[in-house]
């Protein structure tokens, strides 16, 4: 049955319970206004854990702009009756001043990981990610922690943080959930309007182009999302704020493509910001 805590120390004492009846604890980090692709991290959790443990928080460290933390969708009710039918064992849903009682002295510095695409374009960002995910895991304490690899470059930050900290979990992606048209899901969807939602399809549409031009044999980065920066329709709707082909383990960009690589971009559409990313895999060499 589902339990909801809103306490550390409730959640601290249920997550024992637990681990001494079921074994194996299953971490599913988020920000809440749940979709279709929490509900694959979620279930792919079920399946290698004794149980699973939801965190529904909106951090406000990893947000650049007040005013996209005060519009960001917070549907808990919702939120509970969609873990409760997946079968969560725990949702943990702390307020601000559970999570910082006091202002943080103390951050997560990102280094090189977060100098590109949305650490480059949103100060802090990845600072405040890695900041509330290392007090998750302190208080949750799980065996394995359940990311979406539609935010590739949160999920190589939180692979670095836990390897450099000795950090005692598993980090597993799950690839991206997408709908019909291609779109990825996020929580952000919902603030399209009717006339935006067909625009937000182009990034996805540029991303798919790029990875077709690696597999066919192109080698210049530069070349390759210049060309394909123009299926991002003229629409004074759109803004295309990065199209890039980055190293999937350092996100550094890449000059000339040898290796797998990730596109990666981030568009504008209206007032909301999305984000995607495909893998790209070079011909292979002859």
């Amino acid at each position: 049955m589902l339990e909801v805590v809103d306490t550390i120390e409730a959640l601290r004492g249920r997550v024992a319970d637990h681990r001494r009846s079921t074994g194996s604890i299953g971490f599913v980090p988020t920000m809440g206004a749940l979709h279709a692709g929490h509900a694959s991290l979620i279930e792919r959790a079920r399946r290698k854990s004794g149980i699973v443990v939801v965190s529904i928080f909106v951090n406000p460290l990893q947000f650049d702009r007040a005013d996209d933390l005060e519009r960001y969708p917070r549907p808990l009710d919702a939120d509970v009756e969609l873990c409760r039918r997946l079968g969560v064992a725990l949702v943990f849903a702390p307020s601000v001043a559970e999570m910082y009682p006091v202002k943080p002295e103390f951050l997560v510095q990102v280094g090189r990981l977060a100098n590109h695409l949305c650490g480059k374009h949103r100060p802090g960002h990845f600072e405040g990610v890695a900041t509330v995910v290392l007090k998750l895991f302190e208080i949750v304490r799980p065996d394995e922690a359940y990311f979406g690899e539609k935010d590739a470059q949160q999920l190589a930050v939180v692979r670095r943080m836990v390897t450099d900290f000795n950090v005692p979990v598993r980090i597993v992606g799950v690839p991206t959930v997408r709908e019909p048209d291609g779109l990825a899901m996020s929580s952000r969807n919902v603030r399209l309007n009717a006339a935006e939602r067909p625009l937000a399809t182009s990034l996805y549409t540029a991303l798919r182009k790029v990875a077709a031009d690696v597999q066919a044999g192109a080698t210049s980065a530069p070349a390759i999302t210049g060309q394909e920066a123009t299926l991002i329709p003229a629409d004074e709707r759109l803004r295309l704020e990065d199209l890039e082909l980055v190293d999937p383990d350092d996100f550094q960009p890449v000059e000339t493509v040898t290796d797998p690589v990730i596109a990666a971009g981030a568009l504008w559409v209206g007032n909301t910001r999305l984000i995607d990313n495909v893998r790209c895999t070079p011909r292979a060499r002859s």
